[in-house]
């Protein structure tokens, strides 16, 4: 597996990643690649386009009813 060094790292940084992995019953090794792997899972500004078109592409031009509308309506029957 590949390693990465961070250099200069503030050590507020550093205190607040040993509380963090302390919480979660981690490493700070651990906590810190936890914390890159699940940063490295969010979608990127293009792939999140791709899947906000492919919704619009499957929905068209079709218009929803206001959902606060019928909230009010349920709420009011009660």
């Amino acid at each position: 597996m590949a390693q990465l060094l961070v250099r200069d790292l503030d050590p507020r940084v550093l205190a607040r990643l040993k509380a963090k992995a302390r919480l979660n019953h981690r490493s700070l090794q651990g906590e810190v690649k936890a914390i890159l792997e699940q940063a490295a899972e969010q979608a990127t500004p293009d792939e999140a386009i791709a899947v906000l078109e492919k919704w619009q592409q499957r929905w068209g031009d079709r218009v929803f009813s206001d959902s606060t509308e019928l909230l009010r309506e349920e709420r009011d029957r009660r």
